[in-house]
């Protein structure tokens, strides 16, 4: 399947509207900043000076790594290690992203992204550069530096990726790079929040949520593995049939492995993280992903704001 986007605005484009003359525009800006407080004033201030990541100019295969599967116009098939294209709807638990404006946690290859988009959504990619860390466990018998070196390169090669496909796909989508426990509030507002396969990866899922939610006014989705919280190694309950909130460490310093994920956690789990944040109305899906393991059951958690509201 080649995914192929329609025709996006660019961002932050306007359909035409009627002209108002020049001193009633400035009369309503006025009225408008005037109804502000100091911290909605310094917000808008973020937003108006924020810079979005200028676009690489990437053509070689041989400077990327995908972490997606996709069929990229002009380059053809590219292998990685998710093969998302027959289950990518379920993947993002069937949310409408039809005009919203969507913050993408985690883009890696930009397959997600680029479906957003073909869905009608205008998306903000937020993903590490080369410039962050990643956030690997910090084993004291592993060689915290290498490890770390060895990942900025990997990083660097995803990004790589993720360009490459953003040209050939036409892809309006903006792009920021940085942690996600400190997503600038410069990018402003947005309508949903997409966390796929990201939080088991996090030291904090909680705080990476609570960052994001501070900008989302409606929807956030997560997406993760389905497994044994419970940790019950010879049991054969169906993992989905955890109700509680749990979350199990594990990160085990006899074998110094896993290195880079953190957590199994709960759909319920996830459910009461998203409650607390003022999201308190959520479903939960349940399917199986293509990956380089093998298929990979996984849930997907999609909540609705309930309280609250986003802070610009």
């Amino acid at each position: 399947m080649i995914l192929t986007l329609p025709n996006m605005p660019q961002e932050g484009h306007q359909p035409p509207r009627t002209k108002q003359p020049p001193h009633q525009c400035r009369n309503a800006k006025r009225d408008w900043i005037g109804a502000l407080d100091a911290s909605q004033l310094q917000m808008l201030e973020q937003q108006m000076r924020f810079e979005y990541a200028r676009p690489r100019d990437v053509r070689d295969l041989g400077e990327c790594y995908f972490y997606h599967t996709m069929e990229i116009p002009r380059y053809g098939f590219v292998n990685g290690q998710w093969d998302l294209r027959s289950g990518i709807r379920q993947y993002t638990g069937g949310a409408d992203f039809h005009a919203k404006r969507v913050l993408e946690i985690g883009t890696a290859s930009g397959f997600v992204c680029f479906y957003m988009e073909s869905q009608g959504a205008s998306v903000v990619a937020y993903d590490l550069s080369d410039k962050q860390a990643w956030d690997i466990v910090p084993f004291a018998a592993l060689d915290l530096e290498r490890a770390l070196a060895t990942r900025r390169n990997v990083i660097r090669k995803i990004n790589n990726g993720f360009w490459l496909a953003h040209r050939a796909f036409r892809s309006q989508a903006m792009v920021a790079y940085g942690t996600v426990y400190n997503i600038p509030t410069g990018i402003g507002p947005v309508d949903v929040s997409t966390f796929c396969s990201v939080l088991l990866h996090l030291r904090d899922p909680f705080l990476a949520l609570s960052n994001a939610a501070r900008l989302t006014r409606e929807t956030i989705v997560v997406t993760d593995t389905i497994v044994d919280v419970a940790g019950a190694s010879d049991s054969h309950t169906a993992p989905s049939a955890e109700t509680r909130p749990l979350m199990t460490f594990l990160p085990d310093a006899r074998t110094t492995s896993p290195v880079d994920t953190w957590w199994r956690l709960s759909a319920a789990a996830v459910q009461a993280f998203l409650g607390v944040l003022g999201f308190e109305e959520s479903t939960v899906t349940e399917h199986v992903q293509r990956s380089t393991w093998g298929d990979v059951p996984m849930f997907s958690v999609v909540a609705q704001r309930t309280s609250g509201k986003p802070l610009c």
